[in-house]
């Protein structure tokens, strides 16, 4: 086994060999070039054959990587830790054998772009005082409890799992109510599970050059129609990691 080897970020639509400069992961600032097989081309850097940890410090290295080249090139993120032995075999099993496949999705991926929104409740406490008065069930349970300084452990267990109920529908007709705000901007969509109470949704979106305009003036929208209510965390664009991870298996 080799002891050096290469490590990949990402395949690029690129017909020539470029340097993107010394910003490769790990601490010896190695020069991040590409390798090209006809118009496509494996994104590298020079690396020992090593299992590099899931660190803030590794993980936003290779994010930077990718950032910089997709403001160049169409690109496709590869999966975090990939490393090759040798720039022949990731030419032999990378560029060459999955051509059409990599060709095909560097296609579908060009003038596309992902933005992620994140909404979040401020302050949860209203939206459970607001449960507990609509919800004439748990408004009565609740009152109990209090009147009998606590009650049964079983009647305050149903109590919890009712205002969870409650605020899970709540959260979903939130969050479908915010991503009709974007209906025709984006091509894919991914949900990702909220998590805890005041993440109403996490949804990153799969978006078109010439509609980011739209999108960004649709949460302008959205935030101000909230006026404070809701917080809304805006990024991207951002590589499309929500929407394709090449997995190379040697």
């Amino acid at each position: 086994m080799s002891e050096q080897g290469q490590y990949l970020y990402a395949i690029v639509a690129i017909n020539e060999e470029k340097s993107f400069g010394p910003i490769g992961i790990g601490n010896q600032n190695s020069e991040v070039y590409s390798v090209c097989y006809r118009d496509i081309g494996a994104v590298i850097s020079d690396s020992p054959i090593f299992h590099y940890p899931v660190t803030r410090e590794n993980t936003i290295a290779h994010q930077k990587v990718m950032e910089e080249v997709m403001k160049q090139y169409p690109m496709l993120p590869v999966r975090f830790g990939t490393i090759g032995e040798g720039i022949h075999l990731i030419m032999e099993k990378v560029l060459k054998a999955r051509y059409e496949e990599l060709r095909d999705s560097l296609n579908y991926m060009r003038d596309k772009v992902e933005l992620g929104l994140k909404a979040i409740w401020p302050d949860v406490k209203p939206i459970f005082q607001e449960i507990a008065e609509k919800n004439k069930d748990i408004g009565q349970l609740k009152q109990r409890l209090l009147q009998k300084r606590g009650g049964s452990q079983r009647d305050q267990v149903r109590l919890g799992e009712m205002v969870k109920e409650a605020l899970d529908a709540r959260k979903v007709h939130e969050e479908q109510a915010i991503l009709r705000s974007f209906h025709g901007l984006w091509v894919e969509q991914k949900i990702s599970a909220p998590f805890g109470d005041q993440i109403v949704t996490n949804t990153a979106f799969l978006v078109e050059k010439d509609k980011e305009g739209a999108f960004d003036r649709a949460v302008e929208d959205v935030t101000a129609m909230y006026d404070g209510n809701m917080k809304f965390k805006y990024v991207g664009p951002v590589p499309p990691c929500n929407f394709v991870e090449i997995v190379v298996k040697w």
